[in-house]
């Protein structure tokens, strides 16, 4: 369960996401209301409860870590991706904080394969970037199947079309609650030729 949007007070856009603010002795969430901060960051993590807030902070603090240490302005960046992604639960939150975090991986692939000086440095650079390239579509995929509930496509071969009726004229596959065809509808006269 996911608690209810909290909005701004003119109502049309929503609450702004708290920033991370790094301490000496770890990270905290830079809001002037500590407990309406971290329920603004829950709602945009997509989580349910403090520890679980905390842990997928903490694994995205350790994500965004560049070569001088915590990274504001990538943990910035990936909070707000998981948050456009918007995930409705925990495990959701799990796969979409894996998600941002490969994206942050395959870029640093990306800039290490064009500053690499010798050959040994863009072999290495390139074969993790094709396999973080591979690893994110199939997250997608996945994110896709959880949240369709795994429910199985529906093919509809034999299809009767009375007159007047129109039929879609190629391949239909349908998801819990969308319609995909390759083609456009035709009058059913042009189907029945």
């Amino acid at each position: 369960m996911t608690a209810p949007a909290i909005t701004t007070a003119d109502s049309t856009q929503p609450a702004a996401t708290p920033r991370i603010k790094f301490l000496p002795q770890g990270f905290s969430i830079d809001h002037p209301d500590n407990v309406l901060g971290e329920r603004l960051m829950a709602e945009a993590l997509g989580v349910v409860g403090r520890d679980a807030m905390d842990g997928i902070l903490r694994q995205l603090v350790r994500a965004s870590i560049n070569d001088d240490g915590p990274d504001e302005v990538n943990l910035g960046f990936m909070i707000s991706m998981m948050q456009g992604i918007k995930p409705r639960d925990c495990v959701e939150a799990m796969l979409v904080a894996q998600m941002v975090s490969v994206h942050v991986m395959a870029m640093r692939c990306s800039q290490q394969l064009a500053n690499a000086d010798d050959l040994a440095q863009q072999d290495t650079a390139a074969r993790s970037l094709g396999r973080l390239a591979r690893t994110f579509p199939a997250q997608i995929e996945a994110l896709s199947r959880y949240r369709s509930r795994g429910e199985p496509a529906i093919t509809v071969q034999n299809v009767s079309v009375a007159d007047g009726g129109k039929a879609i004229v190629g391949n239909v596959t349908q998801h819990a609650n969308v319609i995909v065809s390759d083609r456009s509808p035709v009058p059913a006269a042009a189907d029945a030729r």
